[in-house]
């Protein structure tokens, strides 16, 4: 499965424990992740200003992302129309990367349902998909 995450999933994941660190610690070892150029500078200004990591620890996190599937910045944007400018750049990017699933915290994004070609669930709802519980 091409599991595309959100800015908010990728630092809970790597600046908390919980369970979008679980959750992420299973896609890396069982799918294909992916997330945005777009949510990768989210990342860095997010980590570096409100979490106030050091710049080296967001390099070697960036770097970490990396090494997986980093989807540029879309030419055109999402099918559906949000609120927010932002999450226009994140639903096109999940589009362009070809993701099976968006996984999200984000209430705009779950809110869009199936009006979206791509599931779109939060960390729990990805972690049922996970163990074989259906839920949108």
């Amino acid at each position: 499965m091409r599991v595309f995450f959100d800015t908010n999933v990728l630092v809970s994941a790597v600046a908390t424990r919980g369970l979008c660190a679980d959750v992420f610690r299973v896609a890396l070892s069982e799918h294909v992740i992916l997330t945005g150029e777009c949510n990768l500078v989210e990342l860095r200004r997010i980590l570096s200003r409100k979490f106030k990591m050091p710049d080296a620890i967001v390099d070697d996190i960036e770097e970490f992302l990396r090494d997986y599937e980093i989807v540029p910045v879309p030419n055109t944007g999402s099918p559906v129309s949000v609120r927010d400018p932002d999450d226009d750049c994140v639903l096109a990017s999940a589009i362009a990367g070809r993701a099976d699933v968006l996984v999200t915290g984000d209430a705009d994004l779950l809110d869009l349902g199936e009006r979206f070609p791509i599931s779109i669930v939060n960390p729990r709802g990805f972690w049922s998909m996970l163990r074989g519980k259906s839920e949108r």
